[in-house]
């Protein structure tokens, strides 16, 4: 079992969403983000699509996907060089004078911004690479007590020269 990735381009109507999630949960594969938006042709919308599985059945799983009439086209991003970004929002509370001092230290290392606070709490955007926005979570969840945490899917592009996860 290891981590895959895809890049669906589906036709941009009502209800696909609906059907390529209910192709996986129909076959009881398990999504671990799926991040979906239209593309410069606004016919066309890309889906980039995270889970664990086998071999087998990833190949099981892209067969069926290359079926679906909606779908234009399956690419494997697995093994592909790409540039993979994914939107996180972390919101921490009952935060004291030096809390809010060590915050705004810890995003300008991370490259964080700060994107709402006020005297007790402060709201960070994060767009990173999922290991990097899981180490920002873990440093976070280790010094302060009460966060929130909300992560968008990833979103994945085909690279010119170097890959970035």
């Amino acid at each position: 079992m290891e981590k895959r990735w895809l890049s669906l381009f589906v036709e941009n109507d009502i209800g696909v969403l609906a059907k390529i999630s209910g192709l996986f949960s129909g076959k009881a594969y398990n999504l671990e983000s799926l991040t979906v938006g239209m593309t410069e042709d606004e016919t066309v919308s890309r889906m980039t699509i995270r889970l664990i599985s086998d071999d087998e059945t990833f190949e099981q799983i892209k067969k069926q996907l290359n079926r679906c009439v909606e779908v234009i086209k399956v690419v494997d991003f697995t093994n592909s060089p790409i540039h993979m970004k994914e939107l996180l929002f972390v919101k921490v509370r009952k935060c004291s004078k030096g809390d809010l001092d060590e915050l705004f230290r810890i995003a300008e290392v991370f490259g964080v911004s700060i994107i709402d606070y006020d005297k007790e709490s402060v709201l960070m955007e994060c767009v990173q690479t999922e290991s990097k926005n899981n180490a920002l979570i873990t440093l976070l969840s280790s010094d302060f007590q009460s966060i929130e945490v909300v992560r968008g899917g990833s979103v994945a592009i085909e690279s010119i020269s170097i890959t970035e996860r």
